[in-house]
């Protein structure tokens, strides 16, 4: 074998091995960040979950559109992580948390099942839910703040991630003022995670979202008004305040 055969077969070699170095290297690191991906999301591999959905109340119990929309964003994260959902109705959702990961979409008015695990795991939040047109319709009172809806431009949502132990599964709440909200947030969920992970590990957190301007943009502007993990956690002030402003 001749210099220039054996620098050419030694080239091809450690080609071969820097490529399949590389491919290792990327494909732990792909694992891994997956394995954090589903333990943030509360979906091992294969592992089932509940997509809980409200109805629409102007309608004869259809699911509105946007929220139909939430459900896709929602779904394409459990696909990622190689899971299962089960869409479940708001109603028809009869069973305590922990053993699946829940994502429950709607808010109290719309959706029982949101009613229950704001009286339970948020007794700091307080949502109107008076269908009499009204300032206050709708508003949301998180502590001693309350933020009023202006529709289609200036429009509210909660996004939390609850435990009820180490190791319990988590439940999200994406629950706004409309169902372009619900949309919103989980749109937030799917383009944040990897931020959020970073900075909630697997723990629990409630993050106040502001919906701007979604007569124009949809729900794709969205702004961090807040982290009200510990205001929404505790209970509400006595006397309820008299004073209600709108987040900037």
């Amino acid at each position: 074998m001749t210099d220039d055969v054996r620098n050419i077969v030694l080239g091809v070699i450690a080609a071969g091995i820097s490529a399949s170095l590389g491919w290792l290297t990327r494909s732990h690191l792909w694992r891994r960040r997956l394995r954090r991906k589903q333990a943030f999301l509360g979906l091992p591999g294969n592992s089932e979950c509940l997509l809980v959905v409200n109805r629409d109340p102007g309608t004869d119990g259809a699911v509105h559109r946007n929220d139909v929309f939430a459900l896709l964003e929602l779904s394409a994260l459990v696909k990622d992580c190689s899971a299962h959902a089960q869409i479940v109705s708001h109603d028809g959702a009869r069973q305590g948390f922990g053993e699946r990961t829940e994502f429950c979409v709607g808010g109290p008015g719309s959706n029982r099942r949101m009613a229950a695990h704001l009286q339970s795991l948020l007794p700091g939040v307080k949502i109107n839910v008076d269908p009499e047109p009204g300032p206050d319709r709708s508003a949301f009172q998180v502590g001693s703040e309350r933020y009023r809806l202006e529709a289609g431009s200036a429009e509210y949502v909660l996004l939390a991630r609850l435990t009820g132990g180490q190791d319990a599964r988590p439940v999200f709440l994406f629950c706004g003022q409309r169902a372009i909200t619900n949309q919103a947030a989980s749109r937030y969920l799917a383009r944040h995670h990897e931020k959020l992970m970073r900075k909630y590990r697997n723990s629990s957190f409630v993050l106040l979202l502001k919906v701007v301007n979604s007569q124009a943009y949809g729900p794709d502007v969205v702004e961090l008004v807040g982290d009200v993990t510990r205001t929404a956690q505790a209970p509400l002030p006595t006397p309820v305040p008299t004073s209600h402003r709108a987040a900037d």
